[in-house]
């Protein structure tokens, strides 16, 4: 049997950056779970090059507990690292180093090492292993891992999601939407501005609004303190524009985030944004028809998780871990779309989300014991019903 540790490292050397296929990955999973006798189901993407992986351990009743992890990491391009990142490093500093240590093969591996002893223990209720695609690049993998789960098994009662929290239960996050804006205005040489409208200019006044927006809510009282940044954010990451210094640009295009609270609306606050945008754009279309101010979004909108409804899977935590705390965090994760689907859910995992998509990248060995001993606690929960 295999500790944690040599499952980490295993997982760690599959390269399952979210712009690549996590199908190698998959395919080993897949293998461990048929050497244990574990039925389980793979969850394509449209074109077949990602997957989920859904398996179950213990008899197909009520009562079950998933365990959510995503397989796919960030990427590592222009990040200083000290090793390679796609080979487990241990310093002998007490931590464990690579991409994807925390964020979450960490939390992977754990479940995976309990694998045979949950197959020996005649467990009485299931344990689910859920692990999916595409997280890191707007959730995309999990909604159909959900619905097969939801088709095919009886209703569990508490999912876990395996994010790095330092193995304290989050039972709030906010929800997230990556959107791109396009200003079209209209060249002309720089000299004659009285003919032209930049879009980098209209686009800064849009960037500004964003920002005030933002300002306006913390006035106005939207505040929920349990978040270390209290108040739904609008942050512009990216902005590109022009073509010469002595050209007024015809295009400018940013991108930018919403991160709403779980008591707030993201359509409410993307209305605040397009409606200054309209009144942007009816100023300058008398002088420039063919200009306009477009917004797309990126991803869809990762929902948030509400501290609601999760008696069960907060109580299950409280048990196996012997604390009696909750947090909420700011990140985005799968969480709110297990909620979405009327599951008792947290978040709770080994590792800090302070080392997630850094450069060496690491997890603590005592987190990754913490994990280990959750787990182990975990199937004899669920062999006594």
């Amino acid at each position: 049997m295999k500790t944690p540790a040599q499952l980490l490292e295993t997982l760690v050397g599959f390269a399952t950056v979210s712009r690549d296929s996590n199908l190698e990955l998959i395919r080993f999973l897949e293998g461990y779970l048929d050497e244990h006798g574990v039925p389980h189901q793979r969850i394509e993407n449209d074109d077949g090059t990602k997957a989920n992986l859904l398996a179950r351990i213990g008899p197909k009743v009520e009562g079950g507990v998933v365990l959510s992890g995503h397989t796919d990491v960030v990427p590592v391009d222009g990040q200083p690292w000290s090793s390679d990142p796609f080979t487990l490093v241990d310093k002998g500093d007490g931590r464990l180093y690579g991409r994807g240590t925390c964020d979450m093969k960490g939390f992977i591996a754990c479940a995976l090492a309990q694998v045979p002893h949950w197959v020996q223990q005649d467990l009485t209720r299931p344990i689910y292993l859920a692990f999916s695609y595409d997280e890191e690049v707007g959730c995309l993998g999990a909604p159909r891992l959900i619905e097969r789960l939801m088709a095919d098994h009886p209703r569990p009662a508490a999912v876990i999601v395996g994010e790095p929290t330092m193995m304290a239960p989050v039972v709030a996050q906010k929800g997230i939407t990556n959107l791109r804006t396009t200003v079209t205005g209209r060249a002309a040489h720089s000299s004659q501005v009285n003919q032209g409208v930049s879009a980098i200019h209209v686009a800064a006044r849009l960037v500004t609004k964003i920002e005030d927006i933002m300002a306006e809510r913390r006035e106005e009282g939207r505040i929920d303190e349990a978040f270390n940044v209290a108040h739904s954010s609008l942050h512009v990451g990216k902005i590109q524009g022009g073509t010469a210094i002595n050209i007024m640009a015809r295009e400018c295009h940013f991108d930018w985030e919403i991160r709403h609270l779980p008591q707030d609306s993201f359509d409410e606050l993307f209305a605040r944004v397009t409606t200054f945008a309209d009144t942007l754009e009816a100023e300058f279309k008398d002088r420039a028809p063919d200009a306009g101010i477009h917004t797309e979004r990126l991803t869809v909108t990762v929902p948030a998780l509400a501290d609601r409804d999760n008696a069960a899977a907060l109580t299950l935590c409280h048990e196996l871990m012997g604390q009696h705390r909750s947090e909420a965090v700011a990140y985005a994760t799968e969480a709110g779309q297990f909620q979405g689907a009327g599951l008792s859910t947290v978040i709770c995992g080994p590792g800090s989300i302070a080392q997630a998509h850094q450069p060496d990248e690491y997890i603590d060995l005592e987190q990754l014991e913490a994990g280990a001993r959750f787990m182990e606690r975990l199937g004899e929960r669920q062999r006594h019903g």
